[in-house]
């Protein structure tokens, strides 16, 4: 009988299933402004807090790329693949585990094999319910492509820090290989997403494991390579030197860091004001997304533990940082999830190939007859499937035109306006993108624009009068606001509704368009 990797097979699995479920219109907003920075570098027409960085330069340029070619479509499709992607390549076996299990499997007898292939589609089944779950998590955003190169290093890093691979004139080669690619690959990253930083961090703590780790087998590591190791990593840290923004690029990450916690004052009115930002455990007290919210404070809570037990693995360390991060902040928790499956599932399934307890795979309770776990496993991914059809069916367009100003857009570009605009920040990417020549007052880089005028902005929604001052002396004559989705402008468009020199130009369901009338 022909055995297949039972570990690849899975993670081809899930990887295929999260690339479907990555499939759905384009709803993360801030997408049509990094389309617009692709084509000229945007800025509003409001001031800018300095320095001016743009780590997502490369990452914009890609994704124009794919939507030059094949619009909103395409780039939905290359979204779902990289998607794919990452949660294979984090969920893929090393040689060793997978080596171990084949000669376990072909070591076993046929009810084993047959239990264990069983046990893996009930392991799918359950996976399938959570990706479905949370398959809204999988926009595109440059975190994308930070987790890519994150799977990539998950999978390099352990194995070119091992002793075993300068072993020999082909395994240095492969390693020179490996050490030139992972330096490519930082360069790169730096200028995809400024969370490059979490590169050297992991190849930090994978340095900093096996060394430990050494000490203890009693093969303590030469101290020349010890040396050499924190040098790669020193190396990986200072790739965005590389680069002319330089030192603006290499602090980036800090910045980002204090706007995302609100660790200064400063920064406090981004963390609390921002949706995103709010904590999984702030969601569920409010009652928002139940589901989601509990599951992912039991994820998380999971993911602490499993990673304190095991924190002389570096993947254990990885995933107990990503569970904190992501209590802190439901927009974190893209970074936890394929972690999560990589260690979380991934040891749960493999347990007795992995630490060689046992030569067996794992067998099925003796109460439950293999058929049972076959056909509710079946039945469970064929109305989870049933779901993902119908949701599919409902989409007339690949961009989510509830949430951004598609046809008020269309609207604006054939009836300008002498003054300023006034906007919604979720908007303000999409109008830059379809209508450049309007400059916009704000969109989702809140990292451009400082704590005071944020907060000053979030104020025009509750004190309308504050607005209509500053409209005065800004030239603000024109406002686009939406009315369902993120609507908390409703005092706002009531006042301007009530005067005479506001009158409502364009109103569709979704947006309104007021202008002032210039007597």
């Amino acid at each position: 009988m022909r055995l297949i990797s039972v570990p690849k097979t899975f993670a081809l699995a899930i990887g295929a299933v999260v690339a479907l479920f990555a499939v759905f219109p384009l709803t993360d907003t801030d997408i049509w402004w990094h389309l617009a920075c692709a084509r000229e570098w945007v800025t509003t027409w409001t001031p800018l807090r300095g320095p001016v960085v743009n780590v997502h330069e490369y990452f914009q340029q890609t994704v124009a790329l794919a939507y030059d070619v094949g619009g909103a479509p395409l780039l939905v499709a290359f979204k779902a693949v990289l998607w794919g992607v990452v949660f294979a390549l984090f969920l893929w076996p090393s040689s060793n585990i997978a080596d171990a299990q084949k000669k376990n499997i072909a070591n076993s007898s046929k009810d084993v094999i047959v239990n264990s292939r069983i046990n893996v589609i009930a392991q799918v089944a359950a996976c399938v319910l959570l990706l479905f779950i949370f398959r809204y998590q999988f926009e595109i955003r440059p975190v994308l492509f930070s987790l890519l190169f994150l799977g990539m290093y998950w999978k390099v890093l352990p194995w070119l820090f091992d002793g075993g691979a300068w072993n020999g004139k082909r395994n240095i080669a492969k390693t020179v290989v490996a050490v030139v690619a992972v330096l490519a690959v930082q360069w790169l990253w730096c200028k995809f997403q400024g969370l490059y930083i979490l590169g050297p961090i992991f190849a930090l703590i994978v340095v900093a494991l096996q060394w430990w780790n050494s000490r203890g087998s009693g093969h303590q590591m030469a101290r020349n390579l010890l040396l050499l190791r924190f040098a790669f990593v020193a190396l990986l840290l200072a790739m965005p030197f590389f680069h002319h923004e330089g030192l603006n690029l290499f602090l980036y990450p800090f910045g980002l860091l204090d706007r995302l916690l609100g660790l200064s004052p400063s920064a406090a009115v981004f963390a609390s004001e921002i949706a995103e930002n709010r904590s999984p455990v702030t969601l569920l007290m409010a009652g928002e997304n139940v589901l989601q919210s509990t599951l992912m404070v039991v994820l998380s809570v999971a993911g602490l533990v499993v990673g304190a037990l095991r924190l002389r693995r570096p993947e254990s360390v990885w995933l107990f940082m990503t569970a904190i991060l992501a209590l802190v902040a439901e927009r974190n928790f893209v970074l936890f999830l394929p972690v999560f499956f990589a260690v979380g599932v991934k040891w749960l399934r493999s347990y007795q190939c992995m630490y060689g307890r046992d030569t067996q795979p794992l067998r099925l309770p003796n109460r439950l007859l293999p058929t049972s776990y076959f056909l509710l496993s079946t039945l469970l991914v064929a109305f989870i499937f049933g779901l993902w059809l119908r949701s599919e069916s409902n989409y007339d367009s690949m961009v989510a035109y509830q949430r951004v100003p598609v046809a008020a857009a269309e609207w604006m570009k054939s009836h300008p306006h002498p003054g300023h605009l006034f906007n919604d920040d979720r908007a303000g990417g999409y109008l830059a993108f379809v209508n450049p020549s309007d400059s916009t007052y704000i969109d989702g880089r809140f990292i451009l624009k400082t704590a005071e005028f944020f907060e000053k902005y979030l104020q025009y929604a509750e004190s309308p009068q504050t607005f209509l001052d500053d409209a005065e002396t800004q030239n603000i004559d024109r406002v686009v606001l939406p009315l369902r989705y993120y609507a908390r402008w409703g005092k706002l468009l009531t006042t301007l509704d009530s005067l005479e020199n506001w009158h409502v130009a364009y109103r569709d369901s979704l947006f309104v368009v007021m202008d002032r009338t210039r007597f």
